[in-house]
């Protein structure tokens, strides 16, 4: 018999964009807020044409990230002097602690991605990461 303190199983359709420690356009599919996760969170993040990021670290929680559409340079790093490029149909992983910015390469289309994470209100342990310019 399903209560309404037990769990539940629930589907959300991400269309609320909300501004980001990141500065980029998230949709919020499961968290903490929306679905009462305590151990997860995944979203759709969309970087505009030409866009970055702003330089951050997340504070004690893995990221992993899988691109849809696009292709996105990952700046990682102390001094951001580490680079990666992320195409549509490839995972990338983020650990921990590491600072690193995210630019979309195309000037003229979005890239998109699912952005999953274990805390599930990961915006509260985002941080911007001195000294390095975009």
């Amino acid at each position: 018999m399903h209560t309404a303190d037990s769990p539940r199983v629930q589907t959300v359709v991400p269309t609320v964009e909300v501004a980001t420690a990141q500065r980029l356009p998230y949709f919020v599919g499961i968290s903490g807020q929306s679905v009462g996760a305590t151990g997860l969170s995944m979203h759709l993040v969309v970087i505009p044409p030409g866009a970055r990021s702003t330089p951050h670290v997340h504070l004690g929680y893995e990221t992993g990230i899988y691109v849809l559409e696009g292709e996105v340079l990952t700046r990682w790093g102390e001094a951001l002097e580490h680079e990666v490029i992320s195409r549509a149909g490839e995972f990338l992983f983020v650990p921990p602690g590491v600072p690193h910015e995210a630019v979309n390469l195309s000037p003229t289309r979005p890239a998109r991605a699912v952005v999953a994470r274990n805390d599930p209100a990961e915006q509260d342990k985002v941080a911007p990461w001195p000294g390095v310019s975009p």
